[in-house]
């Protein structure tokens, strides 16, 4: 994995992937996603910021679980949301 500067992220030693293709709040809801984004604290797959409820953005901030990875095919990043890090591994 490429190096970060961020503890949250050098913290992550497997990175949890979703089999999931679909944002879990948002079927609860019958709402539609634009891109998944998986928690690195409790592996739920929730919908980006492009998406209309940003479920990944309020789940990280509701939880203070702060790392999550890109859930989309041939996507491979890290971000943290209190520190602002992205990295590409």
């Amino acid at each position: 994995m490429a190096e970060a500067t961020c503890a949250h992220i050098e913290a992550i030693t497997t990175v949890k992937r979703s089999k999931r293709r679909e944002c879990e709040e948002c079927v609860k809801i019958g709402s539609r996603w634009a891109h998944l984004r998986t928690c690195q604290e409790c592996g739920g797959t929730r919908c980006c910021d492009d998406s209309p409820n940003r479920h990944a953005t309020k789940h990280a901030r509701s939880s203070q679980h702060p790392v999550i990875a890109s859930a989309e095919p041939g996507e491979r990043w890290l971000y943290c949301y209190p520190d602002d890090e992205f990295i590409e591994y």
